[in-house]
């Protein structure tokens, strides 16, 4: 399952400390224009490198665009995107060929096929994610033709929340202004102080990423097994730290009266809107015409340097391990990016399918 989507479709490849990794999307309509920049803007915000709190892993993260882009317009063929993995460092690794370390999927990947590449983590490394992240350049642009934008940041981080209160897509800019991606100043700065808190301890921290899509129209998703939220959930739960996501209110629905869920409509200029959106913008699967709202519980780096116990996998003997290399303290900044373009994907994807976005409108 390295695919993704019916219509846009997505297929990532690559290993962490292979050559490099990338993406092929098939099914873009023809006559979209896009650049090489384009997608390299939305790399530079994923790539590692980019600050004190994250992992010094040093990759420029440059996309290469080989097929299905000419003239800065698609061509309605396959576009393929490569991404070379320029700073390997596997030295650290090797002690770990037959330990599997806690939190990461070495163990699970080794009973499932008998055989992985240790480095890293191979396939389950976060730097598969720089493929999703070009191919959401592309959806973002396709879904462009709608006005419809798709923006994240980070809310919470360790317990440290966030006071921002978002009306409009512009107020989500802000957040780019922080090294964590989040809006509100005063929990930024305490939320980067826990970081390199945690990053000088050796250990890590998770927290929750909220995600904004503006100006869905209502109609996009499809009833019982196709529904709207389930695809979003599918799609931000294959994020390899993604623990948990809840749409609107999400669980704080269990603690209310219908009278307190339930988003009231009106009729404003002949359209009908609710007047909130504990929903998230979905309704029975389908878009209501609000702001698409969802947010993901994002666990810890898995990767920590504090003692921590494991089995060799040859010997059975269990083993003491700490964990070197390079790794971030909070995962939380630059999955952002990552789960805008998730979001993206399955947008382009349910909008072609249902006939919100021509092709021949494109060009």
């Amino acid at each position: 399952m390295n695919t993704w989507g019916h219509i846009f479709r997505v297929t990532t490849w690559g290993e962490s400390h292979g050559p490099a990794v990338g993406a092929v999307i098939d099914g873009c309509p023809a006559g979209l224009r896009i650049t090489h920049e384009h997608i390299q803007k939305e790399l530079d915000r994923r790539r590692p490198g980019q600050s004190s709190i994250t992992t010094p892993r040093s990759e420029k993260d440059t996309a290469h665009i080989l097929s299905g882009i000419y003239e800065d317009k698609t061509l309605g063929t396959p576009i393929s995107i490569i991404i070379r993995n320029e700073d390997v460092d596997s030295r650290g690794y090797d002690e770990l060929r037959h330990v599997p370390r806690p939190g990461h999927a070495d163990y699970t990947f080794h009973a499932k096929y008998g055989w992985r590449d240790h480095r890293g983590g191979g396939r389950a490394s976060a730097r598969e994610t720089a493929a999703r992240v070009a191919a959401g350049a592309v959806a973002k642009k396709l879904l462009e033709h709608r006005e419809i934008r798709v923006l994240g940041h980070v809310v919470d981080i360790h317990g440290i929340q966030s006071k921002f209160v978002f009306e409009s897509p512009e107020d989500l800019l802000v957040a780019e202004k922080s090294i964590v991606r989040c809006c509100d100043a005063a929990a930024s700065d305490e939320m980067v102080a826990c970081i390199e808190r945690m990053k000088e301890a050796g250990n890590s921290v998770g927290g929750i990423a909220e995600i904004v899509a503006f100006n869905v129209p209502p109609g996009v998703g499809e009833p019982v097994f196709g529904k709207l939220d389930a695809e979003l959930g599918k799609a931000l739960m294959s994020i390899g730290a993604v623990k948990g996501v809840e749409i609107g209110v999400g669980f704080l629905a269990a603690k209310l009266k219908g009278s307190e869920m339930n988003d009231q409509f009106t009729a404003t200029d002949g359209r009908i809107e609710s007047k909130t959106n504990r929903a998230g913008g979905i309704l029975g699967g389908i878009s209501t015409g609000a702001p698409i709202i969802g947010r993901i519980a994002v666990k810890p780096t898995p990767s920590i340097g504090m003692r921590q116990t494991s089995v060799d996998l040859e010997t059975q003997e269990e083993v003491d391990l700490s964990v070197s290399g390079r790794h971030d303290p909070c995962i939380l900044p630059r999955i952002v990016p990552v789960a805008e373009a998730m979001v993206a994907i399955v947008l382009a994807d349910l909008m072609l399918k249902g006939g919100f976005i021509h092709p021949a409108r494109l060009s």
